[in-house]
C-alpha cells in the first residue's frame, strides 16, 4: 500500500500558522539546542586529551583540569537539555491547544447533517487524539531534526579532520543508516493512518453506548453491545499489530545500524592504530563519537516515527477542516427588534434528498401571534422548527423572519432572536448561572432571579446551598424532569428572543407543574411571537392560529376560534374526539 504523501508546503503552512506568535520561544530553543550540540562535540576532545596526557605522563594538574572540564561541561549540557525540553514542551502545548481550539470551533460551526453522520466519540478522537499526535511535531520537530542533523555533520567533519579514511567510512555508514530508516518509515506510515481511523470508530461507538446505557440495559441489548464491542476490538488488534510492527521494524533497523557503525569504527581505529597513525586517545575519541552519533540518529528515527503519526493525523485534521458547512452565514441583513413575523413561502425540504419531509409549506404568522402546530409523529412539525433556526436549509422556497429572508441574516443574530425549548433538556456541568446564561456576562443576577421566580422556581433557587453559584451535574443529576424543563424555559426568556419555539416543551411536566407554568408563560410570551408544537389540547389553548400538518403538507391552517367553531374542520373534530386520540 502506498505511503501517505503530504506536500512539504502543508507542513510549512501548519508550522507557520501556529508557531508565528512563538518566535521568541523558538529562538531560545534554537540557542539552547545549539549550545547543547557544541558541548556534545567538545566532550570527546576532552576525553582524548585526558587519555593521551595520562598515557604520555602529563602533569597531574592538567589531568585534574581536563576531568573538571569534562564533568562541568556534562552537567551544563544536562541543564541545557532540561531547559530545551521545557521550552519545547511549552511551544508544543500552546500550538496544539490553538489547533485544538480551531478544530473544535470548526466542528461547532458545521451543520447538523455533519453531526448526524459522525458520532460524538469519533469527533472527540479527531479533536483530541489526532492533535495530541502532533504535539512533538509542533514542539521541536524542525529544530530538533535540524539540530541532530547538524550534530551528525559536525561529528563527521571532526572525524574527517582526524583522517579521511575514518571520515569517509563513517559518512557511508550514516548514508546507509538514513536510507534504511527512511525505507522502513515508508512501509509503516499507512498503518498509523488506519490505526487512527479505527480508534475514532471505536471511541465513537463507546461514547454513544455509554451515553445510552439506560436504554441499552432496559431493552436487553447489553449482549449486542458487547458483541459489537468485541468485533471492533478484533478489527483493531491486527491494525494495531501492523502499526506496532512498523515501529518495531524502525527500532530493530536502528539497532542493526548502530551495531554496524560500531564495527566500522572499531575496524578503522584498529587499522590506523596499528599503522601508528593515531593515538590510543584518538581511538577512544573515534569510538566515543561513533557512540555519540548513535544518539542523534536514534532521535532522527524517533522524529521520523512521530512524523508517521503526524502524517496520518494531519491528513485527518485537514479533511475535517476542509469539510465545508452546508449552512453558509448570511450577508448580515439585520432582523428587526420586537416580536417577529414568520413566513414560509413554498418551502420544500428533504433530509435525504429523496422522500420529502416538507412539501409546499406556505403560511404567514403575524408579529406577536401564537401558532399551534399540530400533526402526527413524522408529519414535519419539528423540521419546521429546525428550519427556522437554520440547522438545515430548505431545498426550495424562502423562510422570512420579520420580513427578512433568514439566509440573508447572520447565523449568530438569527439564533439569538429565536429561542427554542424541546422535550429533551441538556444540563451541562457548571454553575446554575452558566447553565442559564451560557456565559453571557451581560445578563445580571437580578434578571436571572426575576425569571426564575416568574417560572415558579424561587423556592428551588433559595434552597440551593450557593445560590446561582451552585454547580449542577452533567445530564441534570439531582434535578427533577420538571425543574430541568423550567430551567430550559428560563434560558430562552433570558435571551429575550423575538420568536419562541416550544417543541412539546411541557411533555415532561406533571399537571401541577404545568399549571404553575401556564401563568408564567403567558407573562413571558407577552410581546413575542410563538410557535407551539403540541400533541395535547391544553398546550394550544393560547394559540391565535392553528396549522395542521399531514405527510409534510398543510392539511389545515386558520384562526383557532374560527376552526374550532367550524364543525367540518379537522381541528374541530380533534376537539370533539380528543386531540390525543386523533394524533396518536
Amino acid at each position: 500500500m502506498p505511503a501517505v504523501q503530504i506536500p512539504l508546503r502543508q507542513y510549512a503552512r501548519l508550522l507557520r500558522s501556529y508557531l508565528r506568535s512563538l518566535r521568541a520561544s523558538i529562538v531560545w530553543l534554537c540557542v539552547l539546542l545549539g549550545a547543547g550540540l557544541m558541548m556534545q562535540l567538545v566532550n570527546p576532545q576532552l576525553v582524548r586529551y585526558f587519555i593521551d596526557s595520562a598515557q604520555g605522563g602529563g602533569s597531574e594538574r592538567a589531568l585534574w583540569i581536563a576531568a573538571a572540564l569534562f564533568i562541568g561541561v556534562s552537567l551544563l549540557q544536562q541543564g541545557v537539555q532540561v531547559a530545551a525540553t521545557y521550552v519545547g514542551e511549552n511551544i508544543g502545548w500552546i500550538a496544539t491547544n490553538r489547533l485544538r481550539g480551531d478544530v473544535a470551533d470548526h466542528c461547532l460551526r458545521l451543520d447538523m447533517s455533519f453531526h448526524k453522520s459522525h458520532t460524538t466519540g469519533s469527533i472527540i478522537e479527531r479533536v483530541d487524539g489526532d492533535i495530541n499526535a502532533l504535539a512533538n511535531f509542533f514542539s521541536n520537530f524542525v529544530v530538533s531534526l535540524a539540530g541532530n542533523l547538524l550534530l551528525v555533520v559536525g561529528i563527521l567533519a571532526l572525524l574527517f579532520f582526524e583522517g579521511w579514511v575514518v571520515g569517509a567510512g563513517m559518512t557511508v555508514f550514516v548514508i546507509v543508516a538514513m536510507y534504511a530508516i527512511q525505507r522502513v518509515r515508508r512501509y509503516a506510515i499507512p498503518h498509523w493512518g488506519k490505526l487512527r481511523q479505527i480508534s475514532a470508530e471505536f471511541y465513537g461507538f463507546l461514547g454513544e453506548h455509554l451515553e445510552g446505557t439506560e436504554d441499552t440495559r432496559a431493552n436487553g441489548a447489553t449482549g449486542f453491545v458487547l458483541h459489537k464491542f468485541h468485533s471492533l476490538v478484533r478489527r483493531w488488534l491486527p491494525v494495531r499489530l501492523r502499526a506496532f510492527m512498523g515501529w518495531a521494524s524502525m527500532w530493530i533497523t536502528t539497532i542493526v545500524v548502530f551495531t554496524i557503525g560500531n564495527a566500522i569504527a572499531f575496524a578503522l581505529s584498529a587499522y590506523l592504530w596499528k599503522k601508528g597513525a593515531i593515538s590510543i586517545g584518538t581511538v577512544y575519541m573515534i569510538f566515543y563519537y561513533t557512540e555519540l552519533m548513535a544518539k542523534p540518529i536514534e532521535k532522527i528515527r524517533t522524529q521520523l516515527e512521530d512524523l508517521q503519526k503526524a502524517d496520518a493525523s494531519i491528513v485527518r485534521i485537514r479533511q475535517l477542516l476542509e469539510t465545508e458547512p452546508a449552512i453558509r452565514d448570511g450577508a448580515g441583513t439585520p432582523i428587526p427588534a420586537g416580536p417577529l413575523s414568520v413566513e414560509f413561502e413554498r418551502v420544500a425540504f428533504s433530509y435525504d434528498g429523496t422522500a420529502p419531509t416538507l412539501d409546499g409549506i406556505d403560511f404567514r404568522l403575524e408579529p406577536g401571534q401564537v401558532l399551534g402546530l399540530l400533526g402526527r409523529t413524522g408529519s414535519g412539525k419539528t423540521t419546521i422548527a429546525r428550519l427556522l433556526l437554520r440547522f438545515y436549509d430548505p431545498q426550495e422556497g424562502v423562510i422570512r423572519l420579520g420580513d427578512v429572508p433568514i439566509r440573508d441574516a447572520k447565523l449568530r443574530e438569527l439564533r439569538g432572536r429565536v429561542g427554542m425549548v424541546t422535550q429533551n433538556i441538556e444540563i451541562f456541568k457548571g454553575s446554575v448561572r452558566d447553565n442559564l446564561t451560557f456565559y453571557d456576562e451581560t445578563i445580571s443576577d437580578e434578571r436571572i432571579e426575576e425569571v426564575l421566580i416568574d417560572l415558579g422556581l424561587g423556592g428551588w433557587l433559595r434552597s440551593l446551598p450557593h445560590g446561582l453559584d451552585t454547580n449542577l451535574e452533567s445530564g441534570g443529576g439531582g434535578l427533577s424532569a420538571g425543574e430541568a424543563q423550567l430551567l430550559a424555559f428560563a434560558r430562552v426568556f433570558l435571551s429575550d428572543p423575538g420568536l419562541v419555539l416550544l417543541d412539546e416543551a411541557s411533555s415532561r411536566l406533571d399537571p401541577a407543574t404545568e399549571q404553575r407554568l401556564e401563568a408564567a408563560v403567558t407573562k413571558l410570551l407577552r410581546g413575542r411571537t410563538c410557535i407551539i408544537i403540541a400533541h395535547r389540547l391544553t398546550t394550544v389553548q393560547r394559540a391565535d392560529r392553528i396549522l395542521i400538518l399531514e405527510d409534510g403538507r398543510i392539511a389545515e391552517y386558520g384562526p383557532r376560534e374560527a376552526l374550532a367553531a367550524n364543525p367540518n374542520s379537522r381541528f374541530s373534530r380533534m376537539l370533539a374526539a380528543g386531540m390525543e386520540e386523533v394524533l396518536a
